[in-house]
């Protein structure tokens, strides 16, 4: 849609909320003017607004205003129509019961994956990941093995426009992961040791529907302390078999 087509009101208040999205504390009003480029007092105006209608609360001991619940409810209309995430979860709760890991469920989202789903496992300590939240491409198990079953000329529209670092891991080479997307593609899994946050290890499998296409990826996610290269063998055939069985249950057929 042309810009001049745009409301400006409802961009601004949409671009609050996201900026939102970003903070688990809140931000404050003179943060997102800052942020935002925009006057306190619209800024002021707008948070006003979508408090009275539900999507943003404030904080009265912090004066920082965080996402309100009514998002909740409408990304859970969203998650509630996805047939992927209905069919799989049964699935990932099994998955993480076997292998006392964290699970999750993405799906494709422009140049990142989004988490649609996420079953913690039994232990004390649980990932910061959440539904609604997004990974990089590139630097995750389950972004780079949709993006190995994603057409090249989309791989390398993802390189070209750089590959952020996220830790001393990340694959940032153009070169370099291309080939190893082909390595991914041919075993048909994915494994992100550090790349994305250092002391997490992963390991991703794609998700096909009944074309055969790639429409999202699930992974086995931990600490490196629990899944240690001993594990990965194990972990990477749980992982393939529980993909092929959310696939077959999407209508995928394996010629």
């Amino acid at each position: 849609m042309p810009k001049e087509d745009t409301v400006q009101s409802i961009e601004r208040a949409l671009k609050i909320l996201e900026e939102m999205a970003e903070e688990r504390e809140g931000l404050g009003v003179t943060e997102i003017s800052r942020r935002l480029a925009l006057h306190k007092s619209t800024v002021h105006r707008l948070l006003s607004t979508l408090m009275i209608f539900g999507y943003v609360e404030k904080d009265h001991y912090t004066e920082k205003y965080r996402l309100g619940m009514k998002l909740l409810y409408l990304g859970g209309a969203i998650l509630e129509r996805m047939d992927l995430r209905r069919e799989a979860h049964e699935l990932l709760k099994q998955l993480s019961k076997e292998v006392n890991e964290t699970v999750h469920l993405v799906v494709p989202d422009g140049r990142s994956v989004i988490y649609v789903d996420k079953i913690d496992s039994s232990r004390t300590i649980r990932m910061y990941s959440q539904i609604g939240r997004r990974a990089p491409m590139h630097a995750s198990a389950v972004g780079k093995v949709i993006l190995a079953f994603y057409p090249e000329d989309f791989a390398r529209e993802i390189v070209d426009e750089g590959l952020e670092k996220y830790t001393p891991k990340t694959i940032t080479d153009p070169g370099e992961l291309m080939e190893h997307l082909k390595t991914v593609r041919a075993r048909g899994f994915a494994v992100d040791d550090e790349e994305n946050e250092e002391g997490i290890r992963c390991i991703g499998a794609p998700i096909f529907d009944y074309s055969g296409k790639v429409v999202g990826a699930l992974s086995i996610s931990g600490s490196t302390v629990t899944v240690t290269p001993d594990k990965l063998n194990c972990f990477i055939e749980k992982a393939i078999e529980c993909a092929s069985r959310i696939s077959k249950k999407m209508g995928w057929r394996i010629e």
